[in-house]
C-alpha cells in the first residue's frame, strides 16, 4: 500500500506551504490578537482555488479530490489554525452539503461563489441545549404554503456572520416520522433573510481570527425549494458530511502538531542554556522526538482514512480514528512545545502560544474525542 501523495498533490502541498509561510505567517499574529477575520487571506486562497478543490469544474471548482483539501489544510495549520478552519468549514460544511445533496438549481445559484471563495457558506447543526447529542434538535421548520417558517437557534457556527457569508444550511424538525421520532431536514437560509439574525462574535480561547456566531430564527421564511436533499434525511445527510469533515479536521490537527515540531526544532537550535543550545540536551531531544512521532503517526491515520474515502469504501471508523489520534497529537504537541519554549511559550508573540490556544477545540469540534471512541466501538460491533 502506497500512501505517497501524487505529483499533483505534492505540487499543491508545496504551493500552499509557500503561501502559508510567505503570506499568512507575517500577518496572522496581529490579526489574531485583534480578533480580525482574515478577509485578504481568504480572497487570496479563493484566487488560488483552494475553496473549490473538491468541487467539480461545472460549478466553478477545481475538479480535485478531498485529499487535496486535506493537504492544503495541513500546510495552513502548520502556521495558523484560524485560517485553516475558515477554509475547512467553508468547504466541508458550507459547500459540500450543496455539492453532495443540492438540486441542479441550488448548485447553479450558490455553489460557484462558494467554490471561488468570494462567498462563504456555513452549516447550523449544534444548538445551545445540545452539543454531541445533535439529534436533540429543537429548531423547527413548518410549511406554510410555498414557504418554510423557521424558529429556533444554533450555536458555535463557523463562517456564519462574515461580510461575505451568503448562506447557512440549518437542520430543523419538519415533522414526525411514523415511529414517532423527529423528522429532521436541512434547509438553506440565505444571509440577510428577514427573521434570521446572527449574534456578535463569541469571545473565544482560540481560533481568534475565525468567525463563530450564534444564530437565531424568528419566523424566518424561505422558499420551499430551499429544502436541501430529501425531506427527513437532513440529519443522516449531515452525518455523512461529518465523516468527511473528520478527515479534514484530522489533517488540520496534524498541521498544528507539525507546526509545534517546526517551531520547537528552530527554537531548540537557537536558545542556549548553561552554555549550550537546549537542543543538545537529551531531555529536549526526547520531547521533540515524541512530538514528531505523534505528528507522523497522526498523518498516516488521516492518509489511510482519505485513501479509503477516495476509493469509495466505508471509512467511518478510519475517520473517527484519524480525528481522535490527530486531535490528541495536536493537544499533546502544543503542550510540549510550550514547555520547550518555557516562559516565551506563554507569550502570544510566539506561534506556539497561538497553537496552545487553538489546540483544545480540536478535541471538541466536529465530534468530541468521546464521540469518536463511541463511533469506533460501534464499528467494532459493540
Amino acid at each position: 500500500m502506497d500512501l505517497t501523495p501524487s505529483e499533483e498533490h505534492e505540487a499543491l502541498r508545496a504551493t500552499v506551504e509557500d503561501f502559508a509561510r510567505k503570506e499568512v505567517a507575517p500577518v496572522i499574529g496581529e490579526l489574531y490578537e485583534r480578533g480580525e477575520f482574515p478577509y485578504a487571506l481568504v480572497a487570496r486562497m479563493g484566487a488560488m482555488g483552494l475553496f473549490g478543490l473538491p468541487i467539480d469544474e461545472e460549478h466553478g471548482g477545481m475538479g480535485g479530490d478531498y485529499f487535496a483539501l486535506c493537504l492544503a489544510l495541513e500546510e495552513l495549520a502548520r502556521v495558523d489554525s484560524s485560517v485553516a478552519i475558515t477554509l475547512e468549514a467553508g468547504v466541508s460544511l458550507g459547500a459540500m452539503p450543496l455539492h453532495r445533496f443540492g438540486t441542479a438549481e441550488q448548485k447553479r445559484r450558490w455553489l460557484p461563489e462558494l467554490a471561488a471563495g468570494t462567498k462563504l457558506g456555513a452549516f447550523g447543526l449544534t444548538e445551545p441545549g445540545g452539543g454531541s447529542d445533535a439529534g436533540a434538535t429543537r429548531t423547527t421548520a413548518r410549511l406554510d404554503g410555498d414557504e418554510w417558517v423557521i424558529n429556533g437557534s444554533k450555536a458555535f457556527i463557523t463562517n456564519a456572520g462574515t461580510d461575505i457569508t451568503s448562506i447557512v444550511t440549518v437542520t430543523a424538525i419538519t415533522g414526525t416520522q411514523d415511529d414517532g421520532r423527529k423528522e429532521i431536514s436541512a434547509i438553506v437560509v440565505p444571509a440577510g433573510t428577514p427573521g434570521f439574525r446572527v449574534s456578535q462574535k463569541y469571545s473565544k480561547v482560540g481560533w481568534s481570527s475565525s468567525d463563530t456566531r450564534e444564530l437565531f430564527f424568528d419566523d424566518c421564511r424561505v422558499p420551499a425549494e430551499n429544502l436541501l436533499g430529501e425531506r427527513g434525511r437532513g440529519y443522516a445527510q449531515f452525518l455523512s458530511i461529518l465523516d468527511e469533515g473528520r478527515v479534514a479536521i484530522a489533517a488540520l490537527s496534524v498541521g498544528l502538531a507539525q507546526g509545534c515540531v517546526d517551531e520547537s526544532v528552530r527554537y531548540a537550535r537557537e536558545r542556549e542554556a548553561f552554555g549550550a543550545p537546549i537542543g543538545s540536551y537529551q531531555a529536549i531531544q526526547f520531547k521533540i522526538a515524541d512530538m514528531e512521532v505523534r505528528a507522523h503517526t497522526a498523518r498516516l491515520a488521516y492518509y489511510a482514512a482519505a485513501a479509503k474515502m477516495l476509493r469509495g469504501e466505508p471509512f467511518k471508523k478510519e475517520a473517527a480514528i484519524a480525528k481522535l489520534v490527530a486531535s490528541n497529537a495536536a493537544m499533546d504537541n502544543a503542550r510540549d512545545a510550550t514547555q520547550v519554549f518555557g516562559g516565551y511559550g506563554f507569550m502570544n508573540e510566539y506561534p506556539v502560544g497561538r497553537f496552545y490556544r487553538d489546540a483544545k477545540i480540536l478535541e471538541i469540534g466536529e465530534g468530541t474525542s468521546e464521540v469518536q471512541r463511541m463511533l469506533i466501538a460501534r464499528q467494532l460491533g459493540l
